[in-house]
């Protein structure tokens, strides 16, 4: 399996889905050279975050703790703690801030004929 993301519209592999191991983060660079932070939560789905911590300014998303607030789940940053929704990007702990969300995916690999 594969997981991808889609960036425009278009479905970019990204890694092996054995990759992501549930419960962590994990970087990925992208082709415009942005980072995305992916995660797997312990029921199975898959979310994809930009990587970059906007209080900051650093690449430390991916790094951060999954958790839940009101039944929404969400990553803190490692370094000043401020939760973001994996689903919508917005910042739980102030309105004002958000990081991108990418949809993500994982699709069967088809070996070549």
């Amino acid at each position: 399996m594969m997981l991808e993301l889609s960036l425009d519209g278009t479905w970019l592999p990204i890694c092996e889905d054995s990759a992501l191991t549930p419960g962590r983060g994990m970087a990925a660079l992208l082709p415009d050279g942005r980072q995305v932070a992916l995660f797997r939560d312990r029921a199975g789905r898959l979310y994809a975050i930009d990587n970059r911590d906007p209080f900051t300014g650093a690449q430390v998303l991916s790094r951060g703790l999954l958790g839940s607030a009101g039944g929404r789940p969400f990553v803190a940053s490692p370094l000043l703690k401020q939760r973001f929704d994996l689903e919508t990007g917005r910042c739980l702990d102030d309105e004002e801030v958000s990081v991108a969300v990418f949809p993500a995916r994982t699709r069967e690999l088809v070996p070549a004929a």
